[in-house]
């Protein structure tokens, strides 16, 4: 069941917010200077959503059931916290100058915020788990798997239409929108304010013959 867990995250973890996808020239200043304004903003979100993802597939590997609960539980809520804070730099930033500016703007806040809510409500799933029942728990981070691929998507619409165009073209020239390598010196297990990167079972945690089995299902 974790690895069928891992596998199903294994998506959300590559979506960093990579705003690079987007290339070509673009002269529009003013478009830039928007593109400049988010990005630097964003930055510190994308690097803590690329953490938060990171622990949560390297714990989903081979994780006890209590430490990937944990990890998930941290990891959901920093994503959550992260895709807000964008939605606010989005919004801050005011209408960008290009055709549908407004729209734009208003559907990416209104997804991103959408988002947050729905990794919180993750969050509250994993932390009603039971990791000590080994199949009720399997059977809960299936469920909480398959929300996750369909806040996937969420995530990847909200992100499309600040990719397209002459936005998605200046965003791609700012190095704050660039993406990121999870950070390498934190353990999802530690103290919410620490980045969440470092596996869980860095230090190698041993499987039960029971947990190993209905992980390996």
């Amino acid at each position: 069941m974790k690895k069928k867990f891992a596998t199903a995250l294994s998506g959300s973890a590559l979506l960093v917010l990579a705003l690079s996808g987007c290339t070509g020239d673009d002269s529009d200043a003013k478009v830039n200077a928007w593109a400049k304004t988010v990005c630097d903003q964003a930055q510190p979100q994308i690097q803590k959503r690329a953490d938060a993802q990171q622990a949560i597939i390297a714990t989903a590997a081979d994780g006890k059931p209590a430490d990937i609960q944990a990890a998930d539980s941290k990891a959901f809520q920093d994503i959550a916290a992260a895709n807000k804070a964008l939605a606010a730099a989005v919004q801050e930033a005011g209408t960008p100058p290009v055709e549908n500016g407004e729209k734009l703007q208003q559907d990416a806040v209104k997804e991103l915020n959408a988002t947050s809510v729905a990794y919180l409500d993750l969050k509250k799933k994993v932390d009603a788990l039971d990791p000590k029942d080994q199949q009720k728990f399997a059977d809960g981070l299936q469920g909480v798997a398959d929300g996750l691929a369909k806040i996937e998507k969420m995530d990847q619409d909200s992100l499309s239409k600040l990719q397209s165009g002459e936005l998605g073209q200046a965003m791609a020239k700012e190095p704050g929108c660039q993406k990121v390598k999870p950070s390498s010196t934190a353990n999802p297990g530690s103290d919410a304010s620490a980045p969440a990167s470092k596996p869980s079972n860095a230090s190698g945690p041993s499987k039960s013959p029971a947990t190993s089995k209905s992980a390996d299902e």
